[in-house]
């Protein structure tokens, strides 16, 4: 099901628009002029098109293709590839395109053994990875290729081509049939990669098929699917009410601190193919909003859960994802800051604000001091508690509490101590 243009290409239109780089080095050079040579390092997801790409640009600019991978070839398999490739370009005018898939497994050697070829032209080399380059390709040879970044594939970039495979003559050949909804949720699970769609859905039609042998086209159901996956098919649409409804449950689970049901409900957010980049942020929210003070080491986690998804990816970012949501939902819980920040924002809506107590104004200006700014500020450091007796707030405010904190979790800790603050802070003479 590769393409055979760059026109038929699903996804990556950011990198196929007129005069790109990929454009250039996709395009026949013309007799007497000479054709792009750089080289290129495409880092993205799994089944993105990286391998699709790099045999495009060889067959449409005329170059042989040669492909490595960095699992199996050495530095003799690369230097061999040079060495033919030099050997082509002298005697018979070929250029070569070296397609080094997973560059990031190559040694600092391996990827040194490179350098001559890419520096000379004798190669065009399209490197592939699914890690960041800046960490495993050596700086020489990044200096010397253009760093091209692929995105997971839109949910209807993978119907598209969903329906291309059942269509095509070299696919299934319209052996089956399925509706809209069936291949929406392929593509939900196969997680914006091509490669894991395609082997869904053959595998689906090979359980449809054998189940209807005398039926043509065979419809291809819920049922054929789940067959072949090994597990059953979770109905959830990223747009619509399973979307908004687990995620509702999910929040709630964690706010009414039962591990299990939290669990429960990721584990079908992540099975449906749910972006987990959205639970990663839905933790971090809920972290602030519902455990907030009463542990703040829930924010800290939270965030780095996101951040683990980000470098680690799935299936395994599940991992980091199930320990915040298992920690969220055993925290105490307070949603005091939530609470403050909402109570003072709607005061600022209500017009309930006034001017800045002159002490507390900008001094670092020509003229301030004589306008009465920042004078007769007590800097809170020059008293041995560091807390002082000042006006911080302005009339229309002064009486105003945001803050209540409750008396549960590490919060609690905070109840008496901001109320002997507060009553230090207020105490001041009009």
């Amino acid at each position: 099901m590769r393409p055979s243009s760059l026109d038929e290409l699903v996804g990556q239109q950011h990198l196929l628009r007129p005069g790109s780089p990929l454009q250039a080095l996709a395009t026949k050079a013309i007799p007497g002029e000479k054709s792009s040579t750089v080289s290129v390092i495409l880092w993205g997801p799994p089944g993105t098109g990286k391998t699709t790409i790099a045999q495009l640009v060889a067959r449409l600019s005329g170059r042989r293709f040669v492909e490595l991978s960095a699992i199996t070839a050495g530095v003799k398999d690369v230097r061999e590839v040079m060495e033919r490739a030099r050997a082509d370009r002298d005697a018979y005018g070929v250029n070569t395109v070296l397609f080094l898939d997973e560059i990031h497994r190559f040694s600092k050697a391996q990827q040194d053994a490179l350098l001559p070829g890419v520096e000379n032209g004798w190669i065009v080399l399209i490197a592939a990875t699914t890690e960041n380059p800046s960490f495993s390709v050596i700086a020489p040879l990044l200096s010397r290729s253009l760093l091209l970044t692929l995105t997971s594939l839109e949910d209807t970039d993978i119907v598209t081509l969903l329906e291309r495979a059942i269509a095509a003559p070299q696919g299934l050949a319209e052996a089956v049939s399925a509706n809209a909804d069936t291949l929406a949720q392929i593509a939900l699970i196969s997680g914006g990669d091509a490669r894991r769609a395609l082997t869904i859905l053959e595998a689906a039609a090979t359980v449809s098929l054998g189940a209807n042998p005398n039926q043509r086209p065979a419809v291809l159901a819920d049922e054929h699917v789940s067959g072949a996956l090994d597990r059953a098919l979770v109905r959830y649409d990223k747009d619509g009410d399973q979307h908004y409804d687990v995620i509702s449950a999910f929040i709630k689970s964690v706010r009414g601190s039962d591990a299990d049901a939290a669990i429960h409900y990721l584990a079908r957010m992540i099975e449906a193919g749910e972006d987990p980049r959205f639970i990663a942020r839905r933790l971090i929210i809920l972290a602030a909003e519902d455990v907030g003070l009463a542990d703040p080491a829930a924010l800290g986690l939270a965030v780095a859960a996101a951040e683990a998804v980000a470098l680690i990816g799935m299936p395994e970012g599940r991992i980091p994802l199930a320990e915040a949501t298992l920690y969220l939902a055993m925290a105490p819980k307070s949603n005091s800051a939530y609470r403050a920040i909402n109570a003072a924002i709607d005061d600022i809506r209500n017009g309930l604000f006034g001017e800045v107590p002159k002490p507390l104004r900008s001094s670092n200006h020509v003229g301030a001091k004589g306008a009465g700014a920042g004078v007769g500020y007590l800097y809170p450091h020059d008293d041995p508690k560091a807390v002082v007796a000042q006006r911080y707030l302005d009339d229309k405010t002064l009486n105003r509490t945001y803050f209540s904190p409750k008396d549960l979790g590490l919060e609690r800790e905070l109840v008496e101590r901001w109320s002997k603050l507060r009553s230090i802070i207020r105490s001041f003479k009009k």
